[in-house]
């Protein structure tokens, strides 16, 4: 389960976003990431037992950084104050879609698909998506799908990408910049014991979507 104490360094964290304080608290972090990591083994576990593309991943290679890019970013912080776990086979430095929890405090999520994606990818995702619409339409109008997540998450173009038509039949989903779905969860859920699980229950959900995107950048459906 996460640890109280895991909330507790990254709350801290925010406070004293700073190498100095961060050296002189290299315990606080060494044990919230080992916490994260057991969760991430935990979840991979959970989810390989439906989707066998995650099987044997490491969890140490879906795990995020905590130190930040900072040569290019406005914020120059030197660390994120979030965990994030990217589970697909290969981790997160794989492309496509896959299976994502958000650790933050007051900020917390459930969430998977595949974010940002670079231009091919996105290219192939609305390709894809503008000649079968209704396969996505499926995935999305599942009863217990649309319960969890309600619908697609995320940042969409202003009128339609290039190259389609403003009155594309599938506009309402070739319009997005990312494909992600996403449920948020408070704190006080994450730390009860049963939150992983929970977590591989919400993952199970998103495997048909999962899967739908990764065929697309693959290639394998058009």
């Amino acid at each position: 389960m996460i640890q109280k104490e895991t909330l507790d360094f990254l709350k801290k964290l925010s406070r004293n976003n700073s190498r100095e304080w961060f050296n002189a608290n290299r315990a606080l972090y060494d044990e919230a990431y080992w916490n994260i990591t057991d969760v991430a083994m935990y979840l991979i576990d959970g989810i390989s037992a439906f989707d066998e593309t995650v099987r044997g991943t490491n969890p140490k290679e879906c795990i995020f950084r905590l130190m930040r890019d900072t040569r290019f970013a406005a914020n120059k912080t030197p660390y994120k104050t979030n965990f994030g776990i990217f589970m697909k086979n290969g981790g997160r430095k794989e492309p496509g879609a896959g299976y994502y929890l958000h650790i933050e405090p007051g900020n917390c999520m459930v969430s998977g698909g595949v974010y940002m994606p670079p231009s091919p990818q996105l290219t192939a995702i609305r390709a894809g998506i503008a000649d079968d619409p209704d396969a996505l339409r499926a995935i999305l109008n599942n009863k217990a799908f649309k319960k969890e997540f309600g619908s697609l998450w995320g940042e969409t173009v202003k009128t339609a990408p290039r190259g389609y038509a403003k009155d594309h039949p599938a506009l309402d989903l070739i319009r997005y910049k990312h494909y992600i779905v996403d449920k948020e969860v408070d704190d006080a859920q994450v730390l009860t014991p049963g939150f992983p699980a929970s977590c591989i229950k919400t993952f199970r959900l998103m495997k048909d979507f999962n899967q739908y995107l990764n065929k697309l950048i693959a290639g394998q459906i058009r």
